[in-house]
């Protein structure tokens, strides 16, 4: 379950909305996040899944590899839904024992699943198309009005930056870590999910180590290079809007609009 985590990962191809400006896929992102919960009805979720659905095609990335994210998660939707399912208050349908399923804690337990999926494909799909450095990018442009008011906007888009890039590289080290319990006769795969949990615990002493091993690596380089924040750094590749991005802008805006009139129509 670990190793399908794609969550911070990359994958690298060419397509629309790799070569979109990074700004433009973190503000869609976030909008996209919003609109989600803004409303709740079939209508307005049939719109998202169709914007997320097209995306997912100019993305170029295989679907069955952006869904395999939804495997690490599995358990905290099944826990959202039965505690939608069998605590929501309304018109009971089932009675067993003492758990009553109603007609609305069905709705919301259904709501709440593709609200779940949707926000897991769609910032599985940010990071897929966008490398951690553009992010941080993005993010620096974006925060930049903070700077005004003496905000650390270079060193938070820094630690972001930082904690995307250890995403991946912490999976890895879970993996081979795995694989080398494996190899000492440990199982990770039988029993049911408490001895799953209790057999997770030896492998958390040696990833806490080597986690806190890299972060020591990384600031010794860090400082090695001089690294002094932001002040009068330039950029490499400095961000610049084309048309595209104010193409797909205009496609978000139409998206948004297209959400609240769905919901209107509740």
């Amino acid at each position: 379950m670990i190793r399908e985590i794609t969550i911070g990962q990359y994958y690298q191809t060419d397509s629309v909305l790799h070569r979109l400006d990074p700004r433009v896929k973190l503000v869609a992102t976030i909008l996209y996040i919003i609109s989600l919960f803004l409303y709740r009805s079939p209508q307005t979720f049939a719109v998202a899944g169709v914007f997320l659905a097209v995306c997912i095609i100019l993305s170029k990335v295989p679907f069955h590899y952006i869904v395999r994210g939804l495997k690490a998660v599995v358990i905290l939707m099944l826990f959202t839904a039965a505690m939608n399912l069998f605590f929501m208050p309304g018109k009971v349908i089932f009675t067993y024992g003492i758990l009553k399923i109603t007609k609305e804690g069905v709705e919301a337990a259904v709501y709440m699943a593709f609200r779940l999926v949707m926000l897991i494909l769609g910032s599985s799909l940010m990071t897929l198309t966008t490398t951690p450095t553009q992010l941080t990018d993005a993010m620096e442009k974006l925060l930049w009005p903070l700077t005004k008011i003496g905000a650390p906007v270079h060193e938070v888009a820094m630690m972001m930056s930082i904690a995307l890039r250890f995403i991946p590289i912490l999976l890895e080290e879970t993996d081979k870590i795995m694989k080398a319990q494996a190899a000492r006769g440990a199982d990770f795969e039988s029993g049911n999910v408490f001895h799953r949990v209790r057999s997770m615990v030896p492998i958390l002493v040696p990833l806490f180590l080597a986690a806190f091993r890299r972060a020591g690596d990384l600031a010794m380089a860090m400082e090695a290079r001089c690294y002094q924040g932001g002040e009068g750094r330039t950029k490499m590749k400095p961000l610049r809007y084309a048309m595209r991005d104010t193409v797909a802008y205009l496609i978000l805006i139409a998206y948004i609009t297209m959400i609240v009139l769905a919901g209107k129509l509740l």
